[in-house]
């Protein structure tokens, strides 16, 4: 798939809605012909002749022939989404009639739309910036709340706007500093060195604070990886089931059942967790089982947040103070559970109380206090930046692009603490611009929006 400024030019057609049997479907049509090409084939009222944002009831025919009673809304440029000429046609659903309608738009002079090309329109004319059109996909694909909250603040430029506010104080030094070097041989500043260097230190605390919000939008976008990890027949395959509440995992007296990791996701408080079900922690001289420990350590290592989980009749205090010195040292996250409460030891109850006070009881095959444990797992992905409406990066090309900025202010810094000359405190300010242009779209290559747009759903 490539993009050109040719294309631009034609009007284009999709369907809007899902693939499949539904009650609707919706044809979208965008470009400068789009209200009058679908008059040609709508019997109804006058299209041409109609205000923006109305609806009208009428059929569509190919000659003489129905192939469907419809609704049309019609929005006239430029309020629309792509800022032209857009119509939408809801049809049945049957997938007749929608290639019928599809085939006939072409024969009329519609070319199929490519993956995003409406989004990609709407950018191109200015509705949008390039990281609020990214937010789009994202709010199409968000599968929970805070995922959800995410890209609507994106889309309606949170993220944008702080960009786009450093960037311009930049711009500044940067036309005083082109100005300094047309006036190399008078010797004058026009840009004070100290206030440059104030800028510039202020935008690289935005920038760090930006870059660190990364690893939190990366959780809220993709969900949190969190391991249950402990020793064969703990019941960790038993709580992955009762979490999901299905038969996801074997669950067998026989220790040593699962030999892979078992992966799934569950929604809790609005953040989905990927939680992973994994071969049981033990010295082993089965080959398979090996292996499967061996990848345990490894998921626990990328994890944000581990649920070690132990049988309290089956551990004594001396092997859990071992286990969470190790986890302790590994610096991920984690939940001491204990498991089996209905078979527990009094004695080792009171015990971890005592010692581990933060300790969860639970009994993942009764389901007992399964609720207290996932609040104790909202506790420990702290959303308080999130939730306070603070900016958040959930785009890894906009962390990338914010890394390269950090690094060329950096280089602005280290020019005038060893006084370099003008044209070099010019190319770190314009390398710095660059890499923020790139995040909102005020810089772009062809690749960079076919990369972007080839990824979104044909129709949007």
């Amino acid at each position: 798939m490539s993009f050109s400024l040719s294309d631009q030019n034609d009007t284009i057609i999709a369907l809007a809605t899902p693939q499949g049997v539904g009650a609707i479907a919706v044809i979208r049509l965008s470009g400068k012909e789009a209200i009058s090409l679908t008059n040609e084939a709508f019997f109804g009222k006058n299209l041409e002749k109609q205000e923006s944002h109305t609806i009208h009831f009428g059929t569509i025919r190919d000659g003489d022939k129905i192939i469907d009673e419809v609704l049309v809304s019609i929005f006239i440029a430029p309020k629309s989404f792509t800022k032209e000429n857009v119509v939408e046609i809801s049809t049945h659903g049957s997938s007749y009639i929608i290639n019928q309608v599809l085939k006939l738009f072409i024969r009329k002079g519609a070319r199929p739309a490519k993956p995003g090309e409406f989004t990609q329109r709407a950018f191109l004319n200015g509705q949008f910036d390039l990281a609020q059109a990214e937010a789009v996909a994202d709010l199409i694909h968000a599968d929970s709340e805070t995922s959800h909250q995410a890209a609507l603040s994106q889309m309606r430029g949170g993220f944008s706007s702080e960009i786009q506010e450093l960037r311009s104080r930049l711009i500044h030094f940067a036309s005083m500093i082109e100005l300094e070097l047309d006036f190399g041989e008078e010797d004058v500043e026009f840009a004070s060195r100290e206030e440059l260097r104030t800028l510039v230190e202020r935008l690289l605390r935005v920038v760090e604070e930006l870059i660190l919000s990364f690893d939190l939008g990366n959780v809220i976008k993709n969900g949190v990886p969190t391991v249950i990890a402990g020793k064969p027949n703990a019941g960790k395959s038993t709580l992955l089931n009762a979490l999901l509440n299905e038969e996801k995992a074997i669950v067998s007296e026989i220790a040593g059942t699962t030999r892979d990791f078992i992966e799934d996701e569950i929604n809790i408080g609005g953040v989905i967790f990927r939680f992973i079900d994994t071969a049981g922690l033990r010295e082993t001289t089965d080959v398979i089982e090996a292996i499967g420990v061996s990848r345990t350590q490894e998921k626990m290592k990328t994890a944000s947040l581990i649920l070690y989980l132990f049988d309290l009749g089956d551990t004594d205090l001396v092997e859990i103070n071992r286990d969470v010195n190790k986890l302790e040292n590994q610096g991920v996250p984690f939940l001491k559970v204990a498991n089996k409460i209905d078979k527990a030891n009094s004695l080792l109850v009171n015990e971890l109380k005592e010692q581990h006070p933060d300790t969860i009881f639970i009994s993942a095959g009764q389901k007992d206090n399964l609720e207290e444990l996932k609040a104790r797992i909202l506790v420990l992905v702290n959303l308080d930046k999130f939730r306070t409406g603070n900016t958040v990066v959930t785009n890894v090309r906009h962390y990338d692009s914010l890394v390269k900025t950090r690094e060329s202010l950096l280089d602005i810094l280290s020019g005038l603490d060893n006084e370099v000359t003008n044209d070099f405190v010019a190319m770190d300010i314009r390398r710095s611009l660059h890499f923020l242009g790139e995040i909102t779209g005020e810089i772009t290559t062809d690749d960079l929006l076919e990369n972007i747009f080839r990824n979104f759903c044909i129709g949007k």
